[in-house]
Parts: C-alpha cells; sequence; structure tokens
C-alpha cells in the first residue's frame, strides 16, 4: 500500500500576525506550537510521514523549532514554495513580494509523494475528528485512477472556525444531499456583529452567511494523480494576471472548485464537529494556550506529546 503523507503549508509570511513568523509561536506548556498537536494528531490517526513546505529562508529556524524534533518520531521531508519556481517562460515580478498561492505551494511537494496524502495549514488546530475521518477515507475509499479526481474535505461547521479578535476569511460550503461538495465560496471578514453573523465579499460588499453551513479549512485528501491537474493550470494562471497585479494568487479551494463545476472532480465532505482555533490576530495566541491547556486537562493530549 502506498504511504500516506500530511503535508503542512507553513510558507506563508503571517503579515496579520504583527510581522513575526506565527507558525512557530510556542502555544503548549513544553515549547510546543500548533503544528506539534497537527502531526500528533495525524500520526495518532496511521499517517506515514510529514512534509514541511517552507520557504527556503525559514529552514533553519524551522529544523531548530520543530523539523528535527519531529523527526525522531517520523518520516519528514521538505518541499519550498519560493516566488521564483516557476514554469518556463515565466518570470517573477519584480516588485511582487506575496507568494503565489496554496495551489502553488500544494505543487512544490511534487516527487515527495506517490500516494495520497493531506493538506493543512501550519497556524491551524483542526482537532483529531477531521485527520481520522480523512485518512480512513483516502486509505479505503479514494479511488487513485479514476477519470473524476476523488478529492475529500473535513467539513467544519462554520459558526466553530470564528477568532473572537477580529474577521477571518473561509471557504464557505454549499454540500448537496449526498456529501458532496457542490461550490466553495471564499467569503471574507466574517465574524459576529451585535450577536448576528456578518461576511463580506472580496471587495467589501456585505453577503449573507449562516450558522450551520460548512465551512472549509484547507483540509483536503487528495489522490497523488491531482498534482498533475495543479501543474497543467499553473501556467494558465500565471499568463492570465494583468499587468501591474501583483496580489493574485493560484489558489487551492479555487483549483478544486473549478474541476468540481466542470465535473472533472468530486469532493466528500467529511463533517467534524471540532472548534477550530488558531492564530490568526496576535490575540488569538492567549486563548489558543488556554484552549490547549483544557484539552491536555480533559485528557485529549499529554502533558508532553513526543
Amino acid at each position: 500500500m502506498k504511504e500516506t503523507a500530511l503535508v503542512i503549508m507553513a510558507a506563508g509570511i503571517g503579515s496579520r500576525f504583527g510581522g513575526g513568523i506565527k507558525q512557530l509561536e510556542p502555544v503548549g506548556p513544553n515549547g510546543e506550537i500548533i503544528m506539534d498537536y497537527s502531526i500528533y494528531d495525524a500520526l495518532q490517526a496511521g499517517f506515514d510521514k510529514v512534509v514541511f513546505i517552507i520557504r527556503r529562508d525559514l529552514e533553519k529556524d524551522f529544523r531548530e523549532i520543530i523539523g528535527n524534533r519531529i523527526e525522531k518520531v517520523t518520516k519528514v521531508e521538505y518541499a519550498f514554495q519560493e516566488l521564483d519556481n516557476l514554469p518556463e517562460g515565466f518570470e517573477k515580478p519584480a516588485d511582487r513580494k506575496k507568494p503565489w498561492g496554496t495551489g502553488h505551494a500544494v505543487l512544490s511537494v511534487k516527487g515527495l509523494v506517490d500516494g495520497p496524502f493531506m493538506v493543512i495549514n501550519a497556524d491551524d488546530y483542526y482537532g483529531k475528528e477531521g485527520f481520522k475521518k480523512i485518512h480512513e477515507y483516502m486509505v479505503s475509499e479514494m479511488k487513485d485512477d479514476a477519470d473524476v479526481y476523488d478529492l475529500c474535505m473535513g467539513g467544519f461547521m462554520l459558526e466553530n472556525t470564528l477568532s473572537e479578535n477580529g474577521g477571518v476569511t473561509r471557504g464557505v460550503c454549499l454540500v448537496d444531499e449526498n456529501g458532496c461538495l457542490q461550490k466553495v465560496t471564499e467569503t471574507y471578514d466574517i465574524q459576529y456583529r451585535d450577536g448576528k453573523l456578518t461576511a463580506a465579499d472580496v471587495d467589501g460588499n456585505p453577503v449573507p452567511v449562516e450558522e450551520g453551513c460548512h465551512a472549509s479549512m484547507n483540509m483536503w485528501g487528495l489522490p497523488a494523480a491531482f498534482l498533475k491537474e495543479l501543474e497543467a493550470g499553473f501556467p494558465e494562471f500565471l499568463a492570465g494576471i494583468r499587468e501591474g497585479d501583483i496580489k493574485s494568487e493560484y489558489l487551492l479551494p479555487e483549483i478544486i472548485n473549478k474541476k468540481v463545476r466542470e465535473g472533472k472532480a468530486s469532493v466528500k465532505v467529511l463533517e467534524t464537529p471540532d472548534k477550530w482555533f488558531g492564530v490568526t490576530y496576535r490575540e488569538d495566541k492567549q486563548s489558543v494556550v488556554d484552549s490547549l491547556k483544557a484539552l491536555i486537562a480533559g485528557g485529549a493530549y499529554p502533558e508532553k506529546l513526543y
């Protein structure tokens, strides 16, 4: 059986975190970071190895803070998301600073995975259920050679994914009666105002959003063959960027959304009741620390993970 990989996207700049590298902030009682808990849950669920997607300039700090430690408990590999890692015929705009997006990040693991793999964000705590359900789906149900790409995702309840310290961006999902994703809409500035859930579109215009709907937290289960789709679509994305645009991103949810609309992918939404938490804003850190303390006290995690 091909090995299952946990792919962690950790190349983000963390601009809203005040310029720090938020993925590497200690939040556990022994200096653990959020990734430690995700990796612990993934290994318990049965994953065989971890692939970290990072920037080369983070490599030394990253290895010292987490990579070297995780190498003692499982196989670890590194993929590098760099602005100049582009297809032949394309060049990085001189003033481009923003990474090319999550689709480009995942594309960087080409050659490092040969079986189904799960993609998560580095700075999100997902809970145990999503790892169990996605791993089970990948090893028992996912078809690797289907004409229609067979994908899955962790489906969080939107109200379980919010920050108390400001608006968040989420992929709000429309799910059919068979539990399959029909559409994911990137929705911005989602937060409670005066007890009511509010949100905006990319231009800041108010849009309706309801409790009880599913949200994508970039927790995807993908077959290795889907990397071919990411590779094929990236030059098309680059060719469509308007001159002077230095912010457009090649985003994994948008790519998956497009393939679903075209009938080239099917995404099983695996519902999880777990409550997300993460460090979107610097003020979120204390609530993450407190939440982990409560989980440890309740027996979900040992005081010392490894």
